[in-house]
Parts: structure tokens; C-alpha cells; sequence
């Protein structure tokens, strides 16, 4: 049920984005104490007990009325996932890291990307170079590479078109990195001295003299890191995406949306940059939600806004598009819309003379790739080629949208798990009627597992995409959860062979686009990061949160929740497009993918016993803290 007391904040129209819209002096930290009284989430945050989850009209009715929809009108299986989320607001109204009345919201999605890495930060750098008055831009992991140099030079080019046009942009950067000062405050100021240098690589400010950037890391001691990952511009647009700004041989996935969720989105990046805004920022005074989608009639908003009438992109096909340069840090081509943007991909994964699509694709996918690999899958068909950019604008109507988060939570425990994330995860598995689909890195959070089992008992299909070795060292540290292949085992063997609940469960390891195998997630070839769960092919919540101990009980996420029953028809037709999991990675009987004959994947590590899984499992959180394992 949905406290007196959840439903009366929901209703009230202040939120930490209205405070210092009236008062731009005050700190998000100042303004969520204002509305709520808050602390932050500390060493030792305590955790209500989980209330009532059971179905009922009466939640379903309540969780109605504390979101804002407009004119779109929710399923009950969303809203009974808003429901129990909003649950976790009782014991602390910033559990969801949103004002709480903005946790529900609607709007649009132009653009879905499911893409490598890099394809990602190339529709991020092109809307930094439209930006008109503000960016913010918050990430994970940072480290120099294509996609962090994508970032930096699109903050020079927008210095420069600023300059041409008389105006000045705000740009607030924020990324995770412990160090013994965040022990003292987790919210740490990077100054240009050390955003400049080699490690972190941005533009000193005389490089961008019409962009006032700042620069913030994030991490609660000692487990709290910063895991969301998404982008604000101009209050207008938000990007929410699975990658961080590192290279790596990751296949990501991203949503661009626009209208009334962007404010929600944006509360969220105040909320979690916490300190004095210097300066403040521009866009305070004007959400998106006031006079429609868009608040301004400059060029810029006119060109995106125009996303809303575009013709679908899966049509157009990569072998019929002349040659476009592709969009390099160092031979930038920046383009003016989203259409222009999806032509130039899809030219750069169209066939070159001699090539087959095999190879367009082969070539693609190896350009983040420190040691090339060959394929080994079949010829792609034509018209099967990977499209990296979709349209899920549909017919260009708002859809029912929700933020479903988490905080970080630094304590080496597990009790922080009742959080929206958590709970609309939960409740979605637990109302589905026919399906469940999930693709994550990994998947082993304890109240994940016994959730999937009950659901095959309810003749539940139950389908999932993990990634073959995924940061392997990491999760086997006791506590972690253990590994893929672990999970996969102990999940098979738990059920009755051949009976129903067992014919009903799927699983797959992830196969790329050009191969025919799985390849261990240590030979950094070909890995994949979406973060995606699709529920009676009606409701998916996608994010930057993974399936994993780490994301259930300890990262900041941030994960949008969509009520359409056609965007989630286009995501899951894109993944099975983009990558061959579906066609060559389901595992054997006992939970692990084998060769035909019969051999596991190279790089297997088997269960190594506790003492050697220790061991191992220390030098896997190493190199996780080092940036190089599983965020």
C-alpha cells in the first residue's frame, strides 16, 4: 500500500529543482534538508522493514494519483511497480535520488542506441555541440579514450559556437573516484589542475572560454559508488545509458528522451550533485514541463523536437546510404539532428568494396578492440544488419515513464535493498503473466534468484542474456554472489529436469553480432553492458543498474521505467538484432554454454572452492576499483 504519508509528498508542488528555482543561493543538499529533513545516506542507514506488497486496486489507484501522466493513462502491471516502489519513500523520501512528486512522470523517446561503446558517446558529443545553455554530464568510470575524447572535444566545438553566437553555457561534469577525502565528504570539487591532466584529460578553461565547466567526483566509503550513468541538456533532453567513459569492447544500450521525464531526470542530477551550483544554472527557471515538451524556440530545440516526426529508422538500411565520415575525436563531424546522426552511423556500418556484412560488421565491432579478432558467424542477411540508432518514437505520443533509483550506500552490509530499483524489479517479476526477459553483465543478487523461481512456477517463460565470464574474479569474493556460470548451475540443478519450470527457463551468454560462440569476458573481444528488463513484453526498465550484489545493495543508479507495449517490441527486436545471443548462446542442460563437442568456452573457470575463489576474488575487486572490472 501507498503510505498517507507517500501520497501527501507526491501531491505537493515543491521539489528540490522549484527551491532553487526561487532561490538559486541555496545548495540541492540545502533544499532536499528544506523539503525533507534528510540525511544522507551514511555508513549506517538504516532500512525500514519492507511493508505490504500484496496486488491491490487500492495501490494501483494510489500510485495513480502521485504521478504525474498527462494525458497517457499507465497499465495496471507499471502502476503496481510505481506502487511498491514508492513504498521505499516512507522511511526516506530520497530513496528513489528524485523529488518525489517527479518520480512519476511521461514523455517521449526519439532514439533508442544499442551499439558499442563509443556509437553511444557519439550521439552524447552531438548533443553537447547543440546545447544552448547548459550540459550536465554524469558517468562512472573515467578514464582517457575515444569515448572520453569525444566528450572533451565536443565541450571545445560548443566553447566555439558559443563564441560565434554572443552566449555563455554551463557544463557540470560528475564521475565516480574513491579516494581518503570522500571518507570526509563523498562529494569531492576536481579542480582544473587535476581535470586537466592525464588521468581525467578535459578542457582547461582557456580551451573553452565560452563554457564554464565544473567538475565534481562522487563516492560513498566504502562500497557507494556512483554508477548512473545519464546526460541533461538544456532541460530538454536527457540520455540514460549503460555505459561508462572508458574504451572497452562493450555492446551498451541508451535512451534519448524528451518532455515532462526530463525535469525528473534533472531533479535527479541536482539531488546528486548535492553542492553550490558555480554558476548557477540557467536553465533553473524554465522545466520542461511548462508551455509542453519544449521550452524554447531556438534552432537547436526546433531540430530536435522534430525527432517527433521523423520516419523510422530501421528502415534505413545500411547497404543503400552513401558514404559518410564517420564521427572521430580527431575529425569530428558533428551533425544537426537525429535523423543526421542516424544516417552517418548507419553509412559507417554499411558494406566498404570487397567487404561482406559479415565483415562491416566484423570491422565495427573491432575498432575498440585492443587485439582484432576474426569472425565466425554466418553471412548477415540483408536487411539484418546491426542498426545501432532506432527510432521508438512510435507514433510520436507521451508514454507513461517513471524513474525507479537508488542512492549509494557505502556500508559493507546488505541492507539497503528496499529501494524503488529494487522493488519495481521485484514487483514486475512477481505480477508478470507471461513473460520475463533480461539481459545484464551479471546476474546474482540473492532476492533476484528465489523471485525468477516463483515465477517459473506460475508457468512464467523466463529468459535471460548474462555476458560469458563477466568480471569473474569480482563475484566470486564471498558476498559478491558468485559468478555466471555459478548462478546458472545452481538456478538449473534447483529444478525438476524435464519438467515444466525447467522448459520454461532460458539462458543465454552473450554472443556478438560477427561470432558464433561466446567469448570469456577476459579476452576483452566482445562483452556486453546492457542493463534491460522486459516484462509481458508491455513494461522494461532499463538503466544503468545491473542484476548484480554490487547494483541491488550498494551503487547510485538511476533506471527509467516505460509503460509501451511498441518501444518494448523495438528494444527486444534490437537486441536480438544486434547481436547473435539468441541464435548461438544458449548454455547446455547444466547451466553452461558449451561447444559442439561439448567442451565449455574458453577461459571457463569452473567453481574454483572457496580458498582459490578468495584469492581470485580479491584481485577481481582490485582491478573493479581500478575502473578495469565490472562497473
Amino acid at each position: 500500500m501507498v503510505s498517507q504519508r507517500v501520497y501527501d509528498l507526491c501531491q505537493v508542488k515543491e521539489t528540490v529543482s522549484s527551491v532553487l528555482a526561487n532561490d538559486p543561493s541555496q545548495t540541492p543538499g540545502t533544499a532536499i534538508k528544506k523539503l525533507y529533513g534528510h540525511h544522507e545516506h551514511g555508513l549506517h542507514h538504516k532500512i525500514s522493514a519492507r511493508e505490504d506488497t500484496e496486488k491491490s486496486e487500492d495501490a494501483i489507484e494510489a500510485a495513480l494519483q502521485c504521478g504525474r501522466w498527462g494525458p497517457t493513462t499507465p497499465n495496471p502491471l507499471f502502476l503496481q511497480a510505481f506502487a511498491d516502489s514508492l513504498q521505499c519513500l516512507n522511511e526516506d523520501p530520497m530513496a528513489g535520488v528524485v523529488s518525489p512528486p517527479l518520480m512519476g512522470s511521461h514523455g517521449t523517446m526519439p532514439l533508442t542506441v544499442i551499439a558499442p561503446l563509443a556509437d553511444v558517446m557519439r550521439h552524447c558529443s552531438n548533443l553537447i555541440v547543440r546545447a544552448e545553455k547548459e550540459v550536465f554530464f554524469i558517468t562512472c568510470s573515467w578514464a582517457p579514450s575515444v569515448a572520453q575524447a569525444l566528450i572533451k572535444d565536443s565541450l571545445i566545438e560548443l566553447s566555439k559556437r558559443a563564441g560565434k553566437t554572443g552566449r555563455r553555457v554551463v557544463a557540470k561534469i560528475m564521475y565516480d573516484k574513491p579516494g581518503p577525502c570522500n571518507a570526509i565528504n563523498p562529494h569531492q570539487f576536481v579542480k582544473p589542475k587535476t581535470y586537466t591532466s592525464k588521468t581525467i584529460d578535459l578542457p582547461s578553461p582557456e580551451e573553452i572560454p565560452n563554457v564554464d565547466l565544473e567538475v565534481v567526483s562522487l563516492h560513498r566509503i566504502f562500497l557507494g559508488t556512483l554508477h548512473a550513468k545519464f546526460c541533461v541538456v538544456d532541460r530538454k533532453i536527457a540520455a540514460v545509458m549503460s555505459n561508462n567513459t572508458e574504451d572497452n569492447d562493450n555492446l551498451e544500450m541508451m535512451v534519448h528522451v524528451e518532455g515532462p521525464i526530463v525535469d525528473s531526470i534533472y531533479d535527479t542530477a541536482l539531488i546528486t550533485w548535492q553542492n553550490a551550483l558555480h554558476p548557477e544554472l540557467p536553465s533553473l527557471q524554465t522545466p520542461a514541463t511548462e508551455g509542453g515538451l519544449h521550452t524554447s524556440t531556438n534552432s537547436s530545440t526546433t531540430r530536435e523536437s522534430e525527432a517527433s516526426h521523423l520516419r523510422d529508422f530501421t528502415t534505413i538500411q545500411a547497404d543503400n546510404e552513401q558514404p559518410l565520415p564517420e564521427h572521430f575525436p580527431d575529425r569530428p563531424h558533428y551533425d544537426d539532428d537525429i535523423e543526421g546522426e542516424v544516417r552517418r552511423m548507419q553509412s559507417c556500418y554499411a558494406l566498404k568494396e570487397g567487404e561482406s556484412r559479415l565483415q562491416a560488421a566484423n570491422r565495427q565491432l573491432n575498432l575498440a578492440v585492443e587485439h582484432p579478432i576474426k569472425p565466425t558467424g554466418p553471412e548477415i542477411d540483408a536487411g539484418d544488419e546491426m542498426t545501432p540508432y532506432i527510432s521508438t518514437i512510435g507514433d510520436g505520443k507521451p508514454v507513461p515513464m517513471a524513474l525507479v533509483s537508488r542512492p549509494p550506500y557505502g556500508a559493507i552490509d546488505s541492507k539497503s535493498v528496499h529501494v524503488p530499483q529494487n522493488e519495481a524489479w521485484l514487483s514486475l517479476i512477481r505480477n508478470a503473466k507471461h513473460s520475463i526477459f533480461i539481459q545484464t553483465p551479471d546476474l546474482n543478487a540473492a532476492p533476484l534468484i528465489p523471485a525468477l523461481k516463483e515465477a517459473l512456477k506460475r508457468g512464467v517463460e523466463v529468459t535471460y542474456y548474462v555476458c560469458f565470464g563477466y568480471n569473474d574474479p569480482g563475484e566470486m569474493i564471498p558476498g559478491q554472489g558468485g559468478t555466471n556460470d555459478q548462478i546458472a548451475q545452481n538456478l538449473v540443478s534447483s529444478l525438476t529436469k524435464d519438467g515444466p519450470e525447467r522448459k520454461l527457463l532460458h539462458i543465454y551468454n552473450y554472443v556478438g553480432k560477427d561470432q558464433d560462440h561466446p567469448i570469456h569476458h577476459s579476452f576483452k573481444a566482445r562483452s556486453c553492458h546492457i542493463k534491460l528488463l522486459i516484462i509481458d513484453g508491455s513494461v522494461g526498465i532499463q538503466g544503468s543498474g545491473n542484476q548484480d550484489t554490487q547494483s541491488w545493495f550498494h551503487s547510485q543508479e538511476i533506471n527509467l521505467m516505460v509503460d509501451s507495449v511498441e518501444i518494448c517490441q523495438k528494444w527486444r527486436e534490437c537486441i536480438d538484432r544486434n547481436q547473435n545471443t539468441k541464435r548461438f548462446g544458449k548454455v547446455a542442460e547444466d547451466g553452461i554454454w558449451r561447444d559442439a563437442e561439448g567442451k565449455p568456452g574458453k577461459g571457463y573457470m569452473g567453481n574454483p572452492g572457496t580458498v582459490m575463489g578468495l584469492v581470485k576474488g580479491v584481485y577481481g575487486m582490485i582491478m573493479k576499483m581500478k575502473g578495469a572490472g565490472g562497473f
